[in-house]
């Protein structure tokens, strides 16, 4: 009776897992074949509206932006040709459908996004291939770097334009001190020669001619008659600044 109770409790349990991980199924927003003719209108009238040129005359920005989109799309992709393929994923309100079109240059993926029921964005993405993915990588990487080493040679010319700063900073400077000692000089030029002059009355050349000239005025054959005390001169020094 035990075991029989225990199977039945096992069983009962599995019926409620099974019935816990049953899920109601959801109904897709459209068919694949809705999807796929969706996509294939929305095409058509973004690169009719492109080739028309009647973006100035469209009032929805999801338009204008598809718009937008195909046009930067067109350098590389080049004239559209045809619908290749459309994808679909979605659920019961949102989802994302990317239609394959085929272009004079490149294939490129149509992206439509719907959320809860709207369209909300179209874009238009170019397929390039692996080579031209790595080019464009490597043209990247290249500017990048010539970028920086660019502006390392520019710090590196600005820090060494340093060293002339002090120099021209002197340069500019020496100047009033150069006025300075081009009148030092002068001055003391000037005051030597007024310490020269001061000095002529103790000179004893001076006092032996004076001495002479007093005493060939008397008559005298030599000066030993007589002694010079002092001299005087008639008349006021010369002043010099």
């Amino acid at each position: 009776m035990k075991k029989w109770l225990l199977v039945l409790g096992m069983i009962t349990c599995m019926l409620g897992l099974t019935a816990c991980g049953e899920q109601e199924a959801v109904t897709p927003l459209m068919t694949e074949a809705e999807a796929e003719a969706f996509g294939a209108q929305v095409v058509d009238t973004v690169s009719q509206y492109v080739a028309m040129q009647i973006k100035d005359q469209i009032d929805d920005p999801i338009t204008v932006s598809a718009m937008d989109s195909w046009e930067a799309a067109a350098d590389d992709m080049g004239d559209f040709v045809e619908i290749i393929s459309t994808e679909s994923s979605l659920d019961d309100e949102d989802g994302v459908i990317d239609v394959r079109v085929k272009g004079s240059l490149r294939e490129a993926i149509v992206e439509i996004v719907i959320d809860k029921k709207v369209v909300t964005s179209i874009s238009t993405n170019v397929e390039y291939t692996f080579g031209e993915n790595m080019q464009k990588a490597g043209l990247n990487t290249l500017l990048g770097m010539g970028t920086v080493f660019c502006v390392l040679i520019l710090i590196s010319l600005i820090i060494n334009c340093f060293v002339f700063i002090p120099k021209i900073q002197e340069k500019f400077s020496k100047k009033p001190v150069a006025n300075e000692t081009k009148a030092a000089p002068v001055d003391n030029t000037i005051a030597q020669i007024i310490e020269k002059e001061e000095d002529l009355t103790d000179d004893l050349e001076l006092v032996a001619v004076i001495s002479a000239a007093i005493a060939a005025s008397e008559g005298a054959s030599s000066t030993d008659g007589f002694v010079v005390r002092s001299i005087r001169r008639a008349g006021n020094r010369r002043q010099r600044a």
